[in-house]
């Protein structure tokens, strides 16, 4: 006996019609690729040059949320697909603010190690994105008056899943204790040679005028793209690798080749933590230690310029200097400890890179992923028949 007689037999169902059979179809296939994009792999672009020669301008990458482990979304509510604005828009926020989650990771293959190449949200990003009455934005604010680029423009505050997404090499890890001298990265006061894929310029100086151009490009030189240019009547740029220019400077027609290192003791405001007291340049730098889980500091005038954004920014306590003492949460301290791990980013292009050099640590809430492979690379240079980099293509990065 059929003790469900009130039930509709399943052929007796009303079929669904075409246009709900692909709203279904739609919502499971977005469903599905959030889930992957949020917890597994994701695809980015490189759009600057800062990263050269690892990775170029028009490589398109996959990035693993799996490696370091997935971070669960601070900001849940948002437009599928879209980072921080909506599609064909430049202002319209996709996401909504009202609800926020605190940062928390899933375990982990791995934890970050030096020299991955890792993505990651802009950590200054809670300061130098504003815009214009006028619709305009202005995204640097490190080397303008703040209080008065506020009278024309509105601090746009992003949250810190919605900020640029950055992608360099990292360099140090937490704990580590780094410095730059003359160009070369020392990582616990020893030298850490510059990757083949590093990069910085030289000045080049001909012994005549008679050269064929076409040899720097047969070594790698992208003229076109301005790896060579011209200073002076026999004097060139050259932006170029360690191991590139060592070919260079085998040529017969080549008189020498220096790089161009800032001396040290040039002091340069721009580099973090932007102190006049520290004689900083973009190649003469530390030592700093960069902070870690349960690694405490003594707080005062040396060490606040250094650590004063994690503490206040980073960590979220409420920091005020009162006299010659130090208030965390309102009460007196006279050390920290922090209760994240941090990072020391470089970009392999050294001299044209924003990188840690300029706005300091990247926080782990910060880190996005890591940088795995290439699935296109598309070079807007190349002729017709290449503009597709055939050699780049389902290329490991390293």
């Amino acid at each position: 006996m059929n003790w469900k007689f009130w039930q509709k037999k399943k052929e007796d169902a009303p079929k669904k019609s075409k246009v709900r059979e692909w709203v279904d179809a739609v919502t499971f296939a977005v469903v599905v690729a959030t889930l992957v994009r949020t917890f597994f792999i994701e695809a980015y672009t490189i759009p600057s040059a800062s990263m050269e020669r690892s990775l170029l301008i028009g490589d398109f990458l996959f990035v693993s949320k799996v490696n370091y482990g997935a971070r669960i979304p601070m900001t849940p509510v948002a437009f599928p697909f879209a980072h921080h604005t909506m599609p064909l828009t430049s202002a319209t926020k996709a996401y909504w603010e009202g609800v926020q989650w605190k940062y928390r990771r899933l375990p982990g293959l791995s934890d970050i190690k030096r020299n991955d190449v890792v993505v990651f949200n802009f950590p200054e990003g809670d300061t130098v994105i504003v815009e214009r009455q006028d619709g305009n934005y202005y995204q640097d604010l490190r080397q303008v008056n703040r209080e008065q680029i506020r009278e024309q423009y509105t601090v746009v505050s992003r949250p810190v899943d919605k900020r640029e997404n950055f992608i360099k090499r990292c360099v140090g890890i937490a704990g580590d204790t780094i410095s730059m001298k003359n160009g070369l990265v020392y990582l616990n006061s020893k030298a850490e040679p510059a990757k083949k894929t590093s990069q910085i310029d030289y000045t080049v100086t001909f012994k005549n005028n008679n050269v064929n151009f076409s040899v720097f490009e047969n070594m790698g030189f992208k003229i076109a793209q301005g790896d060579i240019t011209q200073i002076g009547e026999n004097t060139y740029n050259f932006l170029g690798s360690e191991e590139m220019m060592d070919e260079v400077k085998k040529l017969d027609f080549i008189q020498s080749a220096v790089p161009q290192v800032a001396k040290e003791g040039e002091i340069d405001l721009d580099i973090f933590p932007h102190d006049a007291n520290r004689k900083w340049n973009v190649d003469n730098f530390g030592p700093i230690i960069i902070p870690k889980t349960g690694w405490t500091v003594q707080l005062n005038d040396q060490t606040m310029p250094l650590y004063e954004r994690c503490i206040r920014i980073y960590e979220g306590n409420k920091l005020e200097k009162v006299g010659a003492d130090w208030l965390i949460n309102g009460k007196k301290a006279t050390k920290y400890t922090f209760k994240m791990n941090y990072y020391w980013m470089l970009g392999d292009n050294r001299h044209r890179s924003a990188d840690s050099r300029y706005w300091g640590f990247v926080p782990e809430d910060h880190v996005v992923g890591k940088a795995l492979f290439m699935w296109m690379s598309w070079d807007s240079f190349g002729s017709f028949f290449n503009k597709i980099r055939w050699n780049r293509l389902l290329r490991g990065i390293n």
